[in-house]
């Protein structure tokens, strides 16, 4: 069935001041977490649905993707990154969607979410954001296996917020996971939590790697309790990323802790999102989920690096009505 919304939900320019007080976290409740069952069958039901119960079309789809441009954490996790290139996308971050596409759409000018980078490239995006009010998110703890020696993947969360990341993403070790070893997950996650001080930390599960989707929910509420500003799904890197069933479990999981301790918890799908419509699907879940509120960047965010440029071609059609060259719309 197609639905439209008759409200915009973009009117807003930059990030918003983060209002919601941030998740202290909790003592580690096993019994809780122990009781966390999933039904897996009914989930993947469920997400098999979600594409096809959710549409949006003309002015009110070109409103909904300007909103997931403002939710993307632009990222760049490249064994060849350069200078010049990170410079390339802070721009692109600056200034995602073409000033004539945004004066046709009546739009201000919009930022993307966040920019992503390795630890070495974070003092050359804090210099290219300057005054932007844009936040530099470094990768950490050994990204993306997260298998060096535990004090340095501390160590490395504490020098990339002193050079500048306001954001951490941090991954977890799924043996832990893997093992049932809730414990030694909370106390790792929580030793990253104080190591990252003001700096938000987003806590990477691999959801991929943990097994089942009964492991991906208790990871996640063990996360949520040990501190986690975010909990994301994926590096980008395992052979599966972000997923609809995934997504749906994570969220439930922020639902219920959100339920039980009155603070809100942000989400990260990561990996694999580069189509315009499948971060459709997603806005729509989050929406049908967890509601409007988490719509906002400082409570959803999208990892991804092509997904804008699809945007952006989906929004010049929408203007135009042709679609332009994949070219035109690069990210550095």
């Amino acid at each position: 069935m197609e639905t439209q919304s008759s409200e915009s939900p973009v009117r807003t320019a930059h990030l918003p001041q983060v209002t919601e007080p941030r998740n202290p976290g909790m003592e580690l409740d096993l019994d809780w977490v122990r009781a966390v069952q999933v039904n897996t069958s009914a989930i993947e039901r469920r997400a098999a649905t979600l594409p096809g119960r959710r549409s949006v079309k003309k002015e009110y789809q070109a409103a909904w993707l300007l909103k997931a441009v403002t939710l993307i954490d632009l990222t760049t996790l490249s064994g060849d990154d350069t200078v010049g290139r990170v410079r390339r996308l802070c721009a692109k971050a600056r200034q995602p969607v073409a000033p004539s596409l945004l004066k046709a759409l009546d739009m201000p000018p919009i930022t993307t979410g966040a920019v992503c980078v390795y630890h070495d490239m974070i003092e050359t995006a804090v210099d290219a954001l300057h005054g932007t009010g844009i936040p530099v998110a470094a990768v950490s703890t050994g990204f993306p296996a997260g298998l060096s020696p535990f004090h340095l993947r501390v160590a490395e969360i504490e020098e990339s917020v002193k050079a500048g990341a306001e954001e951490i993403d941090i991954v977890i070790s799924r043996r832990h996971v893997l093992s049932g070893d809730w414990q030694a997950l909370y106390d790792e996650m929580k030793a990253f939590r104080v190591a990252c001080g003001d700096a938000h930390v987003k806590a990477i599960l691999a959801t991929g790697e943990l097994g089942s989707l009964r492991n991906v929910a208790r990871a996640s509420l063990v996360c949520m309790m040990a501190g986690a500003d975010f909990i994301k799904t994926s590096t980008g890197k395992e052979s599966v990323n972000a997923t609809l069933p995934v997504s749906l479990v994570m969220i439930r999981a922020i639902r219920d802790y959100y339920d039980r301790t009155g603070y809100r918890v942000g989400y990260k799908p990561a990996g694999g999102i580069s189509k315009a419509k499948d971060a459709l699907v997603y806005l729509s879940l989050i929406k049908d989920e967890l509601g409007d509120r988490w719509l906002e960047p400082d409570l959803f965010r999208f990892g991804a690096s092509s997904l804008l440029g699809d945007i952006e071609r989906q929004l010049e059609h929408y203007v135009t009505g042709a679609y332009s060259a994949g070219y035109r719309h690069s990210m550095g």
